[in-house]
């Protein structure tokens, strides 16, 4: 391979190969695909996912998948399992087994050791006649015509068609639980995506001083309040009501007018209908609204009460574009 178009072509190849053998499992989705999810489904254990090789490193991915989607689960190495971590299998656990060729050595040892202890076992083969097939309580077909691998050798389609076929199972799973995105945030709360889940409007806006004046108040009042705030804006209230609002572009609107500043009240400057958000709000929908409005600000308001101002560097400060 010695030319950029010699790259791309392999690069080009290799993506096809796999995507074909994907497609190939379409028809893998048949009544053992189903039983497999009902017996997970209605297990009063765990998952222990087991496999060698590269299928033990698309295993652990499977059992990633799993936990953060409401199925619990555990990765089991076929080596260590014949030596010890057999322990790890529980009464009421399902083993999830995963192999090519369903005729490794290790796995042969322990198909027999996991039926004795009549824990459900469910497959992931690529060859229907295999030890591990034959023997599984269910198995799912996730045989591929060809490797990406131009001898054939490397795992490279087969691991990518486990992969997608435990992407299916979790997410029939998922389905078939109800788990919503507030069951996923309880066990994402790490990272920007946990606080995409559960991060609201009230963590943040009460770090922020509470920017107000009063609708008869003069422009001189409002400036310093907005300055001295230090969030762009300021809340326009009339008997402890919310009004209005006016912000810095309000202001700069109002200069250009040329008009006698001393007789300009917050009245006359304010906007009557401004953006407002509840307190108990996500704030990645805070985000979204002030986008959809290009603003910078939210009033927060909840029965009718003025609680404060949320700003959109608050939100970039989290992490959350």
């Amino acid at each position: 391979m010695n030319t950029i178009t010699d790259i791309r072509e392999s690069a080009l190849k290799t993506i096809r190969q796999e995507a074909d053998a994907i497609t190939g499992l379409i028809s893998s989705i048949d009544e053992n695909f189903i039983r497999c999810v009902d017996v997970i489904l209605h297990a009063g254990g765990r998952v222990i996912v087991t496999g060698i090789g590269k299928s033990a490193i698309i295993g652990q991915k499977i059992v990633a998948t799993f936990n953060s989607t409401g199925t619990p689960a555990v990765f089991m190495h076929a080596a260590d399992a014949i030596h010890g971590d057999l322990g790890i299998i529980q009464k009421d656990d399902v083993v999830l087994c995963l192999s090519k060729s369903g005729e490794t050595p290790e796995i042969k040892i322990l198909v027999p050791l996991i039926k004795k202890n009549g824990n459900p076992l469910l497959a992931l083969a690529g060859n229907p006649i295999s030890y591990l097939a034959t023997h599984a309580t269910y198995w799912i077909n996730t045989s591929v015509s060809q490797e990406a691998c131009p001898n054939n050798l490397a795992p490279t389609s087969s691991t990518t068609a486990q992969l997608v076929m435990g992407d299916a199972l979790a997410i029939c799973l998922l389905e078939s639980r109800g788990f919503t995105a507030s069951d996923f945030a309880k066990i994402h709360p790490g990272g920007v995506l946990g606080k995409t889940l559960y991060l609201t409007v009230a963590d943040l806006y009460v770090n922020n001083p509470v920017p107000k004046v009063t609708y008869s108040d003069n422009i001189k009042n409002v400036i310093l309040e907005i300055s001295s705030k230090r969030l762009g804006a300021t809340a326009v209230l009339k008997e402890d009501k919310l009004v209005g609002m006016i912000t810095d572009g309000d202001l700069r609107r109002m200069l250009e007018k040329n008009i006698e500043l001393e007789k300009v009240t917050a009245e006359d400057v304010m906007s009557l209908n401004p953006k407002i958000i509840e307190p108990e709000t996500l704030v990645i929908e805070a985000l979204h609204l002030m986008r959809n409005n290009n603003i910078t600000q939210l009033i927060v308001l909840k029965n009718d009460v003025y609680l404060g101002m949320i700003h959109l560097h608050d939100i970039l400060k989290e992490g959350i574009f």
